[in-house]
């Protein structure tokens, strides 16, 4: 969104007070609509000039979440999850709380009325896999809207392997799902990782182009003509020993993705067994988020999440140190 609207939130309403209207109108050099003009004249207001997707304006109308009150303009923006405290996700992150084994709630990276980013550690998955998994990030979320109170529809709008850390983000009510979710199919949203892989890189920088698809005989990916096309952008930070320190970034987001494209040119993730690396010196693969970048949902501004540098990353680099002298 292009113009940033000054709104304020009334439990589940959004308020466009006459200062945000009007910078709304003005988005769209259009006259600041009429004060009270009726609901359906105001939806098909909104769907021809306001910078929101028209499914949402068309739902917000059907259920009654477009109203007036005096001057202001408030728009059905933040109602509860479907059912509730009864959400099932809310029903388990609740169980968790009371139940003598609690859920870590992640570091909190930023949050905001649309959206939050939560820093997800190694060895925690994002999302159930099977029915009844306990421990994973969604509930974590819904752990920490619990405690607010605020019991918002929380939706993943990307993963990460459970094994590897790093920000995460969250939309907080349907406007933000479908604007993050656009963003990115879009390829607006830029996740940076660091990596620690075996071998030394023979170019300061260079890009991995190639398709990824499943292997049929086990849980690997790996790249194939006929999969989806996959592309990974890579950065030499640094060499230690016969390792290297690489910065990467996704342009598209397949499953497993730095993963396959490192072992494919030869560099295998430390600790990625699966992919060909060497688990001796650290359990898991040495891959953490750094940074994540998206345009905010209502601003359409850039925010910039920064993820800190993980212990076990700091460690391994120490070992790899040591085995240089």
């Amino acid at each position: 969104m292009k113009s940033v609207l000054a709104y304020r939130r009334d439990k589940e309403w959004l308020v466009l007070d006459g200062e945000g209207l009007s910078s709304l109108a003005a988005a769209a050099n259009v006259e600041t609509p009429e004060a009270r003009m009726s609901t359906h004249a105001m939806r098909q207001w909104l769907i021809d000039y306001a910078p929101f997707p028209a499914k949402w304006i068309n739902r917000l109308f059907s259920v009654g979440g477009i109203q007036w009150e005096g001057e202001s303009l408030k728009l059905l923006a933040f109602p509860a999850a479907a059912k509730g405290s009864a959400d099932p996700l809310y029903q388990k992150a609740a169980a968790n709380r009371s139940g003598s084994q609690g859920t870590l709630v992640p570091e909190l990276l930023y949050e905001d009325d649309f959206c939050a980013v939560f820093l997800k550690p190694v060895g925690m998955p994002v999302h159930e896999s099977h029915p009844g998994q306990s421990g994973t990030l969604d509930e974590a979320v819904a752990l920490h809207m619990l405690a607010k109170s605020d019991l918002l529809p929380v939706r993943h709008i990307h993963r990460l392997d459970d094994d590897t850390s790093g920000p995460v983000l969250y939309s907080k009510n349907d406007l933000a799902q479908w604007v993050l979710d656009e963003a990115m199919r879009a390829k607006r949203i830029d996740r940076r990782y660091i990596a620690i892989v075996h071998g030394r890189l023979a170019f300061q920088s260079g890009t991995v182009n190639a398709p990824i698809g499943k292997d049929r005989h086990t849980a690997r990916r790996r790249v194939s003509p006929n999969g989806e096309q996959a592309v990974t952008h890579y950065e030499l930070v640094e060499t230690i020993g016969n390792a290297s320190v690489v910065r990467l970034q996704l342009e598209t987001g397949r499953t497993h993705q730095i993963r396959v494209h490192m072992s494919h040119i030869g560099h295998p993730l430390v600790g990625d067994r699966l992919y060909g690396g060497d688990g001796m010196l650290l359990p898991h693969q040495a891959l953490h988020g750094e940074r994540l970048l998206f345009p905010h949902p209502w601003t359409g501004l850039s925010i910039e999440a920064k993820a800190p540098s993980p212990a076990w990353l700091e460690t391994l680099r120490d070992k790899l140190g040591s085995r240089t002298k």
